[in-house]
Formats: structure tokens, sequence, C-alpha cells
């Protein structure tokens, strides 16, 4: 098997990120860094590198997993493009090793790569079959949870390895498909006595709950457990809640580990350095996508196709007021919704990021749209808005002229029980 790195060179990876015993002081900071940043989970070999000594490793992650989201060339304002704040997209030689990388250098024996939604290079279209191959950099197997069929990985697939470690960048939003792959796979491992670790990432919208909360006849791929649309949980979190509440075949037999973050807590501001999907470029789009990927299960397109999704909102027949784009087939969005028709709608991009923050699940848009537009009944997707927004309640009050305050105190008790009900899984200060 190859074993090249990608990026950087295998020197620079070494003396940046050192082997398993020069990172074993999870706390110590790289030259130039502040003692008190958010260290991540895959950073800290020290803790879960003696766990696979000897093990055959199967690696859940894509693009984002980056170690300790390393910029190469500087600080956080480098992060960014020309002020624009646009995320760095993969391969970028800005951007430091990603975990296989590392586990390759200091000689681990990484069997597979197990892909989620857009494919291991983080390129593919939501939803988009994606098949089997091998990485060209390492020869290191990619095993597709999208190609055709089943999303469940086969038998033959879960016999090759010993050890699954999970390193992906969820943005915490109960319709964003990386938990539903981590939920699947760690089924798989109950069911094989494969054990599980999840190397934790901070959750960029963790500093709040909000959102109703997925009634199970709706779930489907875009919602896949009783948790709210903001859950405010990292991954680590909740897994521990899955496993913890039952809510998986074979809890009690899953061998599962986390590895915190350190210096994190849930009102911790954690800006990303890479897109975690092709139509996630910004940490604007990542606060608005609470709201505006309700657009999906509606006539109304949130912008997929143009260089802004999810900070807008159009439609051919929305009232003209200034503001027009033009869907385009472009990569992560090769057949958008009215494509190359000019749409009419409302730019977001304007809004304060701490506004957007403390507006939530914001029903708002939606509800501007559906009384412009006066479509009735014909406005929403059937089943798919419901998929969406995981309830009934919610098209039902948006159509009898309901406001966005109303959604909110319906939802309210919901999301208290769910505080409460997670409560026993967190691993950071709230």
């Amino acid at each position: 098997m190859m074993k090249r790195i990608w990026m950087v060179p295998a020197l620079l990876l070494l003396l940046s990120f050192g082997t398993a015993g020069q990172n074993a002081g999870a706390g110590c900071s790289r030259s130039g860094e502040r003692e008190d940043r958010v260290v991540l989970g895959d950073e800290r070999t020290g803790e879960y590198y003696p766990l696979l000594k000897g093990q055959r490793i199967a690696v859940l992650s894509n693009h984002s997993g980056i170690v300790g989201d390393k910029v190469l060339s500087g600080g956080i304002s480098e992060r960014y493009r020309g002020g624009d704040r646009s995320l760095v997209p993969f391969g970028d030689p800005v951007t430091g090793p990603h975990l296989v990388d590392v586990l390759l250098a200091d000689g681990m024996d990484v069997r597979a790569i197990f892909s989620p939604e857009h494919g291991f290079r983080g390129k593919a279209d939501a939803g988009e079959h994606v098949g089997n191959s091998v990485d060209e950099e390492t020869g290191v197997e990619i095993l597709s949870l999208y190609a055709r069929g089943s999303h469940l990985p086969s038998a033959e697939n879960m016999e090759k390895f010993d050890v699954l470690l999970v390193d992906i960048q969820d943005v915490g939003l109960r319709y964003y498909t990386y938990y539903v792959t981590m939920h699947h796979l760690m089924e798989a491992c109950a069911a094989y006595g494969k054990k599980c670790i999840i190397l934790d990432r901070p959750n960029p919208n963790g500093m709040y709950v909000d959102g109703p909360i997925l009634d199970m006849q709706y779930k489907s791929g875009v919602g896949y457990l009783p948790i709210t649309t903001v859950h405010g949980m990292t991954l680590g979190e909740l897994a521990r809640m899955i496993k913890g509440e039952g809510w998986m075949e074979g809890a009690d037999s899953l061998d599962l580990t986390v590895i915190p973050c350190l210096n994190y807590t849930h009102q911790t501001r954690y800006e990303l350095i890479q897109r975690p999907s092709p139509n996630l470029k910004d940490m604007k789009s990542i606060y608005l996508y609470a709201s505006t990927c309700y657009f999906e299960g509606t006539v109304v397109t949130a912008g997929r196709g143009t260089e802004f999704p999810f900070e807008v909102y159009g439609h051919p027949d929305y009232p003209s007021g200034g503001f027009s784009f033009t869907p385009r087939s472009i990569p992560g969005a090769k057949n958008p919704r009215y494509m190359d028709r000019l749409c009419h709608g409302v730019d977001l991009r304007g809004l304060p990021d701490e506004e957007i923050i403390a507006a939530g699940t914001d029903f708002s848009y939606l509800i501007d749209a559906y009384s412009k537009l006066d479509l009735g009944d014909a406005f929403f997707q059937g089943r798919h808005f419901e998929l969406e927004a995981g309830q009934t309640y919610v098209r039902e009050m948006i159509e009898a002229g309901c406001s966005a305050d109303d959604l909110k105190k319906r939802w309210a008790p919901d999301v208290e029980a769910f505080r409460i009900q997670r409560r026993p899984y967190l691993l950071y200060d709230e």
C-alpha cells in the first residue's frame, strides 16, 4: 500500500504534529499558539494511540478531518479569502495534514476510509451517489456509504477493520446528514464487535438549542433522531446520547470512546477553516442554515447554484424588489432548482451574525415567501417539507397565518425537555 502524504511534506507533518509520545501532553500548544486555544480530539494522540496499537483501523472522515484545524500560513485572519470569509476549499495548501496522513506517518494500520454524503473529497452534490474507490495519494480503500443501495456497510467491509475512528466536522443540525452516517456505523460496530472512537470537534452552532423535535413518523436520511433542529451538541456528545438513550440497535454492546476537545464550552464561538460541505461556504451560511434549509422542502430556492447558497432565498415569481439571482450548474450544485432562470428574492448576507444566532431557528423568511407567492399548499413540496421540519404542525400553523414567534412558542416546551434529556451526555459546560 502506498503511504505518500498529502498537502504537506512528511517532515513538516512530523515536526508540526509530532508522534504519539510527543502529543501525550494534550494541553501543550504549538509555537506561537495560545495555551487556551481549542484542542481538537484528533490532536490528542496520547489519549487514543494506545487504543490503536496492533489494530486494523477504519476512519469515518472527509475533507474536514484536518488535524487540529491547522492553518499552516498563519492565524485566523488568513482563514478567509479577500475579506469575504469564504471557507477554504478542500486541498488548499494553507491547511495542515489530514488525520489519515498523520496515522500513516506514525505507522498505524489504516485499512479503510468510510466516506459520508458528498464523498471523501467533499465535492459531490447533496444525496449524490458516490462509488467506492482508492485514495490516489495514500492507496487506502475508500468505502462510500452513499453508493447506490443501502447506506449501511456490508459484512465484508466490516471485517476489514477492528477499530473505527470518527473525525468529521458536523454543524449541529438535525437535517445535516453526517451524524446519520455515524449512527449507521455505530450500529454496525455493535453488531460486529468493533470498537468505535469519536475524535470530537466543536459544534459551530453549539451555542443554543432550538426548533421542533422530529416526530419519528418522519424519520429519514435528513432527520433520523428525536432531536431538535439545532441540538447544540458535538458529535461525541450526540454519540453518547444515541447509545445512552438506546436510539440504536445493540446500544448496550457498543464499545464507545469519545476523545473530548480541550478548552471548549458550548458558548465558544468556533469558526471553521474548511467548508464542511459544498454549499456551506462561510460561517454566515452555517448560522443561517438553521432557518434557510427549510426552503429545501418548498418551491423556493435557497440559492444553490450561486456563490451564496443558504444566504438568500428566491423564486421566479417572487415580487421584484431589487435583488435577483440566477442559479447555474456549478460544482456541488450540478442541477440546482430554477437553473438558468432569473429569480427574485431576499439577500440575507447583510444580517449581523449575532442577530442570526439570537434568532435561532427562524421561520420568518419562509413565512415571508409563503405570503408573497400566494400559492397555498402548493408552496410546499409534499412530504419533503415535513421530513425537514419534523412535525406536521409547522405547515399547518404557517397555512393558518401564524407568525414565527407563534411557532417558537409551540415548540418551546419540547426544547426545554430536550435540554434536560441531553444533559447527562454533555462533555462541555453550557
